[in-house]
């Protein structure tokens, strides 16, 4: 079953049992596919990668809007950036720890003979391929450094 059709079959279970904090997240989620399917030089069909991307994208955007409305002690709509962010993660593979993150980017520095900060591009470009969608791209990037340094 694509991500797609467990989508609608989510949103028709949410709004029998009249949940309307799932439904939310969820219309939102289909909307999102759906931008990501009819955009130009799109495919009809979305990969499970370019799905994982989509997804990633929505987390990243309510994490971002949930931190500016926490600032502003916009209490209410943080808790509704919150909530929708909960229900997208549902539908993304399980993230990497730190230290598993860690483990991959050790490995990838020793495998890619990086020994300074010029290679970080090398390193993220190899690491970023293998864990995506497992590990956040910042979460990466600051162990990268971090390691490189």
């Amino acid at each position: 079953m694509s991500l797609q059709e467990k989508i609608d079959q989510d949103i028709k279970s949410a709004m029998l049992s009249k949940d309307g904090v799932r439904l939310r997240g969820l219309r939102a989620v289909k909307a999102a596919l759906l931008v990501a399917r009819t955009e130009k030089g799109a495919a009809d069909v979305l990969t499970e990668e370019a799905e994982v991307k989509v997804l990633q994208k929505l987390v990243k955007q309510r994490k971002e809007s949930a931190e500016i409305y926490q600032e502003q002690k916009r209490d209410d709509l943080y808790q509704i950036e919150l909530e929708e962010m909960q229900v997208i993660e549902n539908y993304l593979p399980k993230q990497m720890s730190r230290e598993e993150v860690a483990d991959h980017v050790k490995d990838a520095i020793r495998r890619s003979g990086a020994e300074s900060m010029k290679d970080m591009g090398k390193v993220m470009g190899l690491v970023n391929k293998e864990l995506a969608g497992k590990a956040d791209g910042k979460t990466i990037s600051e162990l990268v450094k971090e390691l490189l340094a």
